[in-house]
């Protein structure tokens, strides 16, 4: 284990990693008691990714595959409104608003190639809405599943799948997973699209991260069986459908199916 520092404060947290392992970004304060987003790398120790104008709080939560991107938000000084933003060492801090008539977003991934930012933005009503952002789209709100919020904490290399929660018509919370298609994009319940894997009464509340191909999403959900949250990996490929387990509790929450040959 490697103490990575601090920018001249008392603390640091890292929130995310390159693909090799090179590059981490995350939040350190300064000598001023202030947070700021950071870049490590061994060669250049911790970097000060700045601010935006009128902006304090700052985390980077998610790096691209090359170390390039980072996302993250920072936090208005007098608002108090929190902005998602997209750094790079040509372009800086950029600011990459919010949904229309909302005041609030954040960033919490990216793609491999840091071209598709997702996270989560306040819309004109005060709902939290998962995102996607590109720089040709901007901001695009991804949906419900019927209810009033939704969520996006992870994408696959290439943007085109996203994966998060949602509210349903019933407000419960479940994880979901959002596609890109040639006619927009496409929302479902990974609950329904693999309701056999599930006992009665369990349910996958939120997919938190995602493979770089798109087979494997992980998150929490619920096992009914032992009345508690758990974690789950679910392979996604169609056929035949197979979960890995990730603790022995699992079993309770999720059916096992053999994969055949």
């Amino acid at each position: 284990m490697q103490d990575l520092g601090t920018l001249g404060g008392s603390e640091s947290a890292a929130y995310g990693v390159s693909a090799d392992g090179s590059v981490v970004v995350g939040m350190a304060y300064n000598a001023s008691g202030q947070p700021r987003a950071f870049r490590w790398t061994q060669a250049t120790g911790m970097q000060d990714l700045g601010t935006l104008g009128g902006y304090y709080w700052i985390g980077a939560r998610g790096v691209s595959a090359d170390g390039s991107v980072v996302v993250g938000r920072v936090l208005g000084e007098a608002s108090g409104y929190a902005r998602a933003f997209r750094w790079t060492q040509a372009t800086g801090m950029q600011d990459l608003g919010t949904l229309p008539g909302g005041n609030w977003s954040e960033a919490l991934g990216v793609s491999a190639d840091g071209l598709v930012v997702v996270g989560m933005a306040y819309n004109a009503s005060g709902q939290p809405r998962a995102f996607r952002w590109t720089q040709a789209g901007g901001m695009q709100d991804l949906g419900t599943l019927g209810g009033d919020q939704s969520e996006a904490f992870g994408v696959s290399a290439d943007g085109s799948v996203v994966v998060g929660y949602a509210r349903n018509a019933s407000g419960y919370s479940r994880a979901c997973r959002w596609t890109v298609t040639q006619s927009g994009i496409q929302i479902e319940d990974l609950n329904q699209t693999y309701a056999s894997l599930l006992r009665d009464g369990s349910a996958l509340w939120k997919a938190t991260a995602i493979s770089p191909d798109g087979r494997y999403i992980v998150g929490q959900g619920y096992n009914r069986a032992r009345g508690r949250q758990e974690a789950f990996l679910l392979d996604t490929v169609p056929e035949p459908v197979s979960v890995v387990v990730l603790g022995a509790g699992l079993a309770g929450l999720l059916k096992l199916r053999r994969r055949r040959a």
